[in-house]
């Protein structure tokens, strides 16, 4: 195979314009490799703060990852859900490797250049549709290990995106009492029935849900809806003594949060949640490959390939942003396919 020099980025370059760019591509080094990118998610949580300037500016990207460890600051290469296939390998690595399929958490790229020990491999019996769901698949999962949900539960999810739906999807395993639903859109309420909540509702409405929870209030809530205004929201629907889950990641914008009334002698806990990092408390048992077994597992058993609505070629980039920006209602998981 003839070795292409050359890698095209997706570039975040300013507020609401995304670019394609043609690099350089340096050959792997010692204990590298080179992975030709087959289909690569979009966040439309994380990305969409990044597309809309709204991505605070005194982070890193993240605080585990190499490859998106610089600052949030334009010009920026995001994204971190790109299955594809081994194509060249540096000195010392196994041939194995070569032909590999592999996920990665690395941005957006035809091609790009990492350590073979960056990688993950995609199991056999796992398509490509479904492994480039598995950073959603292992934040949900840590979602549910840091709310440590109860046989007999009231439990309410708010925001029924990809990761809304995965941990409905898990707790409608668990035999709760009541399990609720929120989001904006009608077809997200569709599939988390489908899913197996009791009850889907628009957040406009949050009176009903507390009526569905009955007097108690709910026991947990995650609130992963992107929205500021519903952790104050799901702090409401939650009972005496609950726990409040925050997997949401605002940016820039603030909650505002009406923390002097009822909240003061509520006892209400409010839970930080990242996937980046598991809980100390479970460390001694979990770590990340673990629960990159787990998250694996899961993918399988939910098959949420059936959730991609859009499918659009790399070169059109641009375009999947200016949808999710804009119509939002349209997309469930808009992907990133190369090779066209």
């Amino acid at each position: 195979m003839t070795r292409r020099p050359q890698a095209i980025n997706l570039i975040f370059r300013s507020p609401r314009r995304v670019t394609l760019r043609s690099e350089p591509l340096p050959s792997p080094a010692a204990g590298q490799v080179e992975v030709e990118t087959a289909l690569s998610a979009i966040s439309a949580g994380t990305e969409m703060l990044i597309y809309r300037g709204l991505a605070p500016v005194d982070v890193p990207a993240d605080e585990i990852l190499p490859s998106l460890s610089g600052p949030l600051t334009y010009p920026l290469r995001y994204g971190y859900a790109c299955v594809g296939q081994v194509a060249g390998l540096g000195e010392g690595v196994d041939p194995s490797w070569l032909g590999r399929r592999v996920f990665a958490f690395h941005p957006h790229a035809d091609r790009f250049v990492v350590p073979a020990s960056d990688l993950l491999t995609v199991p056999d019996a796992v398509p490509n549709d479904r492994a480039v769901f598995l950073p959603q698949a292992e934040t949900a999962l840590g979602l549910i290990h840091d709310g440590a949900p109860l046989l007999g539960e009231r439990i309410c999810v708010l925001g029924q995106g990809i990761v809304g739906l995965l941990v409905c999807a898990v707790l409608a395993r668990i035999p709760l009492v009541y399990l609720l639903t929120f989001d904006r859109f009608a077809r997200r309420r569709d599939l988390s029935l489908q899913l197996g909540a009791q009850a889907s509702l628009d957040p406009s409405g949050p009176a009903r849900g507390r009526v569905l929870l009955g007097n108690r209030g709910a026991d947990l809530s995650f609130e992963l809806s992107g929205d500021p205004t519903a952790l104050d929201m799901a702090l409401a629907l939650t009972g005496y003594c609950g726990r409040v889950v925050l997997g949401s990641w605002y940016g820039r914008p603030k909650a505002q949060l009406d923390l002097g009334g009822a909240f003061h002698r509520s006892r209400i806990r409010i839970l930080s949640s990242q996937v980046s990092r598991i809980d100390p408390a479970l460390t001694g048992r979990w770590d990340k490959a673990r629960r990159f077994d787990a998250a694996w597992e899961l993918l399988g058993e939910i098959k949420p390939e059936a959730w991609i609505s859009h499918r659009v070629p790399f070169s059109r980039a641009a375009s999947a942003y200016q949808m999710l920006d804009r119509r939002p209602q349209d997309a469930l998981q808009v992907v990133l396919s190369f090779g066209e």
